[in-house]
């Protein structure tokens, strides 16, 4: 290990971290394999926040996500919005110009679907949306009522009109369960919110980043923060009002903006890191309990989003490393930041860990509170990106996000474009879904491997049920040199397809993707290559 200003960095090599074991003779890097300890992989983790937006889109993903901050005030109604403070606190029609009720999302959906894509829309929570599209709204004494409309979750509680596909926009209240009901409506007979629709299915999303309302929208939140008991409260009346609805709706709450509000509510909460103290253990008993009493799980899949605050040695963030050229310390910086999701021995630079103590393993410890209050429920980030938008260590890290997703067995993950030039990124999604542009993905089933030395190597096995006896290994190298890596314990015969990025071949390529690598003949139980420095391996077995 490196010591950088007082941090741990991971330098390629032996490394006296704790979970790493004596490789075998003659390799760098051994990986283990359980193929007895296996588990299926939820399709829904190779998705994209505003697919229809993102140019040089990948091939094969799976799930598109409307969502961001602007959609909290969306008035389905008109399709009016107000970006909050994104864009001038601003009542518009940005997300459709469309005279017709639900436009907006209903056009994504059919987009979509064009696609074969999923669709995770954003409901209404936090209370008001925009009455109009005049512009800037008043926030000195928010929120100007005569500018928003109320949100009701239950429209045949508070009102004794049907339900309507078009309702008048004249009224003061705009109500959710009605504007699922109107999608639904809309793709008649394809039955978009159950469990066997004739299409891609669609999601909900309650509402996004509530711990941010009180800045990202104080043109309705006014300044105060909600409190989580209130927000609670909020979820389950909403979910309710949409379950009834929809029994089968997969619902996704409660969608953190990231570690401070998941771990305690903006610090509403007095959390402590190995405490049982944390919101998700204020929120999972109190949905268990209405769920019990309403006869349905209320939330299906337990949301948060995800922007490393790891940084370099000298404070800058990865989110931020967005150049050709990236110095070492950035480098492993990005490169190391999938293992905070998962890693009990890593240690990223960052405040969380420098306030803590302790390195995040966020997957781990969420999992461990959902499995203790409410099993059965799911986890999904559908926000988030490690940056290194123009370098090889963009590539790896992504790879190694959706290595992790499916291998610590997440329902859905969304990754959001922060740059107009993703490409590095985008090519992480290529280790996985059309490898070798003849629609070949990774498999289905996850099967369990741990690396000798997860700071130089990760490597993730997948089979395919469709295809038994096909083997899918996904090979990362971190390191500026070769690492001569063993896979042992996962049965394997036939010939190994090689596929691969590197720095080198990125570097030629107007859209970065694998480049087919050579073949070999494999039989029994091992496999042993040679990862080049820096590079992301599709080893496709058959």
């Amino acid at each position: 290990m490196l010591v950088v200003g007082g941090w741990m960095v991971a330098a390629c090599g032996k490394s006296a971290e704790s979970s790493e074991k004596t490789p075998l003779p003659g390799t760098d890097v051994t990986v283990t394999v359980n193929a007895a300890a296996t588990h299926p992989i939820s399709p829904y983790i190779y998705g994209i926040n505003f697919a229809s937006q993102v140019s040089g889109l990948p091939a094969r993903l799976t799930l598109d996500r409307a969502g961001g901050n602007r959609w909290t005030t969306y008035n389905w109604e008109t399709n009016a919005s107000n970006a909050g403070s994104d864009y001038q606190y601003e009542n518009d029609a940005y997300l459709s110009n469309s005279s017709q009720p639900g436009a907006a999302v209903t056009s994504w959906i059919a987009g979509d679907q064009k696609k074969g894509l999923a669709t995770l829309v954003t409901v209404q929570m936090q209370g008001l949306v925009a009455a109009d599209e005049s512009g800037p709204v008043d926030i000195t004494h928010p929120p100007d009522m005569a500018r928003f409309k109320k949100v009701v979750f239950q429209k045949k509680t508070a009102s004794a009109e049907p339900f309507s596909a078009a309702p008048s926009a004249k009224g003061p209240n705009v109500y959710m369960d009605e504007f699922i009901w109107a999608l639904d409506k809309r793709f008649a007979d394809q039955h978009i919110f159950g469990q066997a629709p004739s299409g891609p299915r669609v999601f909900v999303q309650l509402d996004n980043e509530p711990e941010l309302w009180k800045s990202t929208h104080l043109e309705v939140q006014t300044g105060t923060e909600i409190s989580a008991d209130a927000y609670i409260t909020k979820t389950i009346e909403l979910a309710k009002a949409l379950k009834t609805q929809f029994p089968d709706l997969i619902v996704f709450g409660p969608g953190h903006y990231g570690f401070y509000g998941l771990y305690s509510w903006n610090g509403e909460l007095k959390a402590t890191l190995t405490g049982r103290d944390w919101f998700p253990d204020k929120y999972l008993p109190a949905i268990k309990a209405a769920s019990a009493a309403f006869g349905k799980p209320l939330v299906d899949v337990y949301d948060f989003h995800w922007y490393p605050e790891a940084t370099d040695s000298t404070g800058a963030r990865i989110g931020s490393f967005n150049s050709p050229t990236l110095n070492d310390d950035q480098v492993a910086a990005v490169v190391q930041s999938p293992r905070s999701l998962w890693d009990l021995t890593y240690q990223e630079k960052s405040w969380i860990t420098k306030s803590l103590g302790q390195p995040i393993a966020i997957l781990d410890r969420l999992q461990k509170r959902i499995d203790a209050e409410n099993p059965g429920m799911r986890l999904s980030i559908t926000e988030y990106n490690n940056g290194g938008a123009q370098h090889i260590a963009g590539t790896i890290a992504q790879a190694d996000n959706l290595g992790v997703f499916g291998a610590f067995n997440l329902f859905a993950a969304n990754f959001w474009p922060l740059n107009r030039d993703e490409n590095y990124l985008l090519a992480g999604f290529r280790a996985f879904r059309n490898f070798d542009e003849a629609g070949h993905d990774f498999g289905d089933t996850s099967v369990e491997a741990v690396s000798s030395n997860p700071a130089n190597v990760a490597v993730y096995v997948s089979t395919d049920s469709q295809r038994p006896g096909r083997v899918i290994v996904v090979a990362i190298n971190r390191c500026k040199s070769p690492q001569v890596t063993a896979i042992v314990g996962q049965p394997m015969t036939g010939t190994a397809h090689l596929f691969r990025m590197t720095g080198t071949s990125a570097a030629s390529q107007h859209t970065v993707r694998p480049v087919a690598a050579g073949a070999q003949t494999v039989s029994g139980n091992s496999l042993t290559l040679t990862l080049p420095e820096m590079s992301v391996t599709t080893i496709d077995v058959y």
